[in-house]
């Protein structure tokens, strides 16, 4: 979790400028803040979060408080595929995550029956990562999704249009779990190599291989 930081600074001939910083670690932006203000010559100090809200040194360090007890820093991994022999699919994710200073990592994945291309397990995938995050009370935060999938994170960004009724109605669930959930997201797209670890799962379910993994690294 990043926040930036805007002030207004006053020299002691009562000239001001205002100044803008980049994005940050949620928790060394407050103590930047603390020395700011300790110099005496700041005011109207405001941290600002990544989805653009504004907040007060108070209300940040009350709502990091609260967060560190909930995931955060999310970077969240998906892939599917596909055997036409058998007519099965088999999806894999992967979810990096903070809480309470510790990081962890949710490895799960299942077969998929009535799937009818690889290009629809992709969406699956997408979807079945999107009830994982839900599962493990993700909310009111970024979420980094990272596939090797342009397609489905070209398209859910908006960049690319998607004409298939099908793929469509796998659009607007996800959408409608990620506006649920209130998750701000950030589409990372990726080669098969960067994405391993939820391909291998992919493929363990396609050999009806299942994994549910959820611990600390």
């Amino acid at each position: 979790m990043n926040y930036q930081i805007e002030w207004h600074y006053q020299s002691p001939k009562g000239s001001e400028l205002q100044f803008q910083s980049a994005s940050i670690e949620a928790n060394e932006a407050l103590k930047i803040v603390e020395d700011l203000e300790k110099t005496g010559r700041t005011k109207d100090v405001v941290i600002i979060d990544e989805q653009g809200q504004r907040w007060t040194l108070k209300e940040a360090k009350k709502f990091l408080q609260e967060v560190e007890t909930e995931p955060y820093d999310i970077i969240a991994y998906f892939d599917g595929g596909y055997d036409r022999e058998t007519e099965l699919a088999g999806v894999g994710v992967v979810i990096y995550y903070k809480k309470s200073k510790s990081e962890y990592r949710v490895r799960q994945n299942i077969q998929l029956e009535q799937i009818q291309s690889n290009n629809e397990a992709e969406y699956a995938a997408c979807l079945y990562l999107m009830k994982q995050l839900e599962e493990l009370g993700v909310h009111h935060i970024r979420v980094v999704f990272r596939g090797d999938s342009q397609v489905v994170l070209k398209q859910l960004s908006g960049e690319w249009p998607c004409y298939e009724e099908e793929f469509n109605k796998y659009l607007d669930r996800i959408e409608e779990k990620m506006k649920e959930l209130s998750i701000y997201p950030v589409y990372d797209s990726i080669s098969r190599k960067q994405n391993q670890e939820a391909d291998q799962l992919a493929s363990q379910a396609l050999k009806n291989i299942s994994i549910s993994s959820h611990k600390k690294v």
